[in-house]
């Protein structure tokens, strides 16, 4: 076997336990899916895990940050051709709740609370979080607003309305880029009433 095929190989494996981790995750929760129960479902000894992740919180990380990852790429890609502030706020909250009610099992493991016993963990997990919420905080900044709202709790808010909707929402009724939009107008009738979307 050659190095390349060899190196695709073990890529390809990391992949699936990434996917099986993912997909436990998702079910179970972080405390219910054992290192044992992914590499039972991937077909390999639970110590093989151990040559791509260090630690049960390290796949976590690892699941968690593609995640992120997908969403993000999701949100980038519809907010490309931009548009007024309104509009690309709207576009990017469409494109996070169309993520979170249609992404699988990573966007599943993303939206659930990380674990908490290792702060470093913790920490890595925040740092991704970050990254994220900084690109609406980004488009948030660029709103025409002039009463000197605060802007972290505005992005917070629409975030917040954003992802409490995986909790009620029923597949058949409005589409989730539909709803977005309704959380969208909500707060732009507050703050920006002269807007046009």
């Amino acid at each position: 076997m050659t190095a390349t095929a060899i190196k695709t190989e073990t890529t390809n494996r990391r992949g699936e336990v990434l996917d099986t981790a993912a997909r436990l995750f998702a079910r179970h929760g972080y405390d219910a899916a054992s290192i044992r129960d992914i590499a039972a479902e991937v077909g390999m000894q639970p110590s093989s895990i151990y040559y791509f992740f260090k630690s049960k919180d390290d796949l976590f990380a690892a699941v968690y940050a593609e995640g992120v990852e997908r969403i993000m790429a999701a949100v980038q890609a519809a907010t490309r051709n931009g548009g007024n502030p309104w509009q690309c706020l709207r576009q990017a909250s469409a494109a996070h709740l169309e993520s979170l009610l249609t992404g699988g099992d990573y966007a599943a493991v993303v939206i659930k609370q990380p674990p908490g016993r290792d702060d470093a963990i913790r920490d890595l997990l925040v740092g991704y979080r970050d990254r994220y919420e900084n690109m609406f905080g980004d488009m948030v900044a660029k709103l025409p607003l002039t009463n000197g709202q605060d802007l972290r709790y505005l992005r917070l808010t629409l975030l917040g309305a954003l992802n409490s909707v995986v909790t009620w929402y029923q597949p058949g009724g409005d589409t989730p880029a539909v709803i977005a939009g309704h959380i969208v107008d909500l707060i732009r009738s507050q703050l920006d009433p002269e807007a046009t979307l």
